[in-house]
């Protein structure tokens, strides 16, 4: 892979179209889900969240793993690479394995953990053992599709997630509607499409994983365990897997308040959840793309490349931002409509997206500058950042101004706000300070001695 061929948008059009199509398909679930009823959309935002928080179980292997790969790839050394991706796909499946077990054996203690009402604690059981029981298929279609982007062919998983969701929107139709015969299986139905749509996934990404470098990765690649490229990869991913779990597990935690307000509440968070999707997917893809352009340049020791490069992606994710921001504030009534007819959680959910008008941009600040310093090996600093000010100010926040105060879901935006606000300062200072360039050379002025760079 050479970084001068990696440009922003090259990178980036391929994950924004992914990210649409999942964000629209995922919209269409959410809309076809609340045909059973409001209180399945309940189970499935809350199920959701606590599987994003089992997920980043992954992002321990499959983050360090994407950014060394790109990194060792900019450097001209595929052997490390290929390496590293080989030693990614079978911790994904030991960890995978584990977790799957455990969801599926204990998913009745995990929704009382969640703290789900008790009308829709029978529901909540019966999703969370299905899904969370197919928590391997999660992991690798993440894993396979990180490795798989680091290489700069952003395109193939964009195919795939696109196959992956139709699969799952016609599964959906037939289970909810009973077409073509088949009995009318509800939430279980729904839960049964997304695992079997990831399973297919995995299948195809996998096909395509094995010759994503110049020669196919073999059956013995997978027993060789680099410990020095190992290292590495935990270097980078240890910090970014906190990072990212702290993140996930602090947004279970207020999704928990939140369902501790009521199911009228849940639902609109639940609701609002999906549609800001829009705003940020773009800049998402931004963000995503410029983390590969990163690492890449840094990898081949262009320092200057890799600051300018965040600076470039932060104008345009800003940008895409904003004006999807806009467009969520105009019809934010209208598409609350086609969600539900519930006058009061429409009234509510109006009211939450003025929030966002200031939420999304600041979320959008923290998002290339935190890839970018991923990218140069600066996750510990995004770990230190990231984590107290997560939970001092977005979770406790929730409880003071949310459950205290008595704002309920406002209180919980007034939070995150605050949240984010402080952690777009101090990650963007830290990047306009330089300090990744003072720092010694990576794997690229190390590739003779055979080191590992950082």
């Amino acid at each position: 892979m050479n970084p001068k061929e990696l440009s922003l948008f090259r990178l980036a059009w391929p994950i924004m179209i992914e990210l649409f199509l999942q964000f629209m398909i995922g919209t269409a679930d959410t809309l076809m889900v609340s045909r059973i009823s409001d209180d399945a959309v309940a189970v499935v935002g809350l199920s959701n969240q606590f599987f994003q928080a089992v997920i980043m179980l992954f992002a321990l292997v499959s983050g360090g793993a994407g950014i060394v790969i790109s990194r060792s790839l900019g450097a001209g050394r595929e052997k490390d690479a290929k390496s590293v991706a080989a030693m990614c796909v079978v911790l994904i499946a030991g960890i995978g394995i584990a977790a799957s077990a455990a969801l599926s054996a204990g998913s009745g203690f995990f929704a009382e953990l969640l703290q789900t009402p008790d009308r829709l604690q029978g529901m909540a059981s019966q999703y969370i053992g299905i899904v969370g029981g197919g928590t391997l298929w999660i992991g690798a279609v993440m894993a396979l599709g990180t490795v798989i982007r680091s290489t700069g062919n952003t395109r193939a998983p964009m195919l795939v997630a696109l196959g992956m969701n139709a699969i799952h929107l016609v599964g959906n139709y037939v289970f909810i509607f009973g077409a073509f015969g088949i009995p009318k299986l509800g939430l279980t139905g729904v839960a049964i499409s997304t695992l079997a749509s990831r399973i297919i996934a995995c299948a195809a990404l996998f096909w395509i994983f094995r010759r994503s470098f110049s020669t196919p990765i073999g059956r013995r690649d997978y027993f060789r365990f680099d410990m020095p490229l190992l290292k590495e990869v935990a270097r980078v991913g240890v910090p970014m897997a906190v990072s990212s779990a702290s993140w996930t597990f602090s947004q279970l935690v207020i999704f928990s308040m939140v369902a501790s307000m009521g199911a009228e509440q849940l639902a609109v968070r639940t609701y609002l959840n999906t549609m800001e999707s829009f705003c940020f997917t773009l800049g998402w893809a931004i963000a995503l793309a410029v983390q590969i352009q990163v690492a890449a340049h840094y990898g081949a020791g262009e320092h200057d490349k890799a600051f300018k490069s965040a600076l470039r992606a932060l104008l345009w994710g800003e940008i895409i931002v904003i004006a999807n921001v806009l467009l969520l504030y105009g019809f934010g009534k209208p598409v609350l409509s086609m969600f539900t007819d519930n006058p009061d959680i429409i009234r509510l959910g109006v009211g939450v997206i003025l929030c966002d008008l200031l939420l999304q941009p600041l979320k959008m600040a923290n998002m290339p500058i935190g890839n970018s310093l991923n990218a140069v090996g600066d996750s510990r600093y995004v770990m230190m950042i990231s984590v107290p000010v997560q939970w001092g100010v977005s979770v406790v926040g929730t409880y003071v101004f949310g459950i205290a105060f008595g704002w309920l879901i406002y209180g919980v935006y007034a939070a995150m706000i605050a949240d984010e606000a402080i952690r777009a300062a101090l990650a963007n200072r830290r990047w306009l300070q330089r300090k990744f360039m003072r720092r010694d050379r990576p794997a690229a002025s190390r590739a003779a001695s055979g080191s590992i760079g950082g």
